[in-house]
């Protein structure tokens, strides 16, 4: 048996909830009021060997950035990194990984990761 006075409160608890529900949604939002990037804002494309690009693209773009910028800190900047680590540096560097990379030994053909080492370590 339903109480007369249960309806009421059933009533006030479903229009709090739909309230809160309205603020909720509403705060998230669709993102309309920010502008959008402009075409010159936009990445420039990595040059370098197509094939070798593409598999940056692929593999790296992730913690490495769409400029080669670093995601994961300082350490992952590779806009310079022929200026501080040799090509066999490098090819080491992505054949076993580090602190946080993963070594690519084992995802990656050979030569692969040469063409990876080669093209970074032009990079200065």
């Amino acid at each position: 048996m339903i109480r007369p006075t249960s309806r009421p409160v059933r009533r006030l608890l479903f229009a709090c909830t739909a309230t809160a529900l309205l603020i909720f949604l509403s705060a998230c939002g669709g993102g309309g009021g920010e502008e959008k990037a402009s075409p010159a804002a936009s990445p420039k494309p990595l040059e370098g060997p197509e094939e070798t690009v593409e598999l940056y693209r692929n593999t790296c773009i992730s913690c490495h950035g769409a400029e080669l910028e670093g995601k994961m800190g300082d350490q992952s900047n590779l806009q310079t990194i022929g200026a501080t680590m040799s090509k066999e540096q490098i090819r080491a560097q992505i054949e076993n990984g580090g602190e946080l990379m993963p070594a690519f030994k084992t995802r990656l053909k050979p030569e692969q990761i040469d063409a990876l080492a080669d093209w970074l370590s032009g990079l200065k």
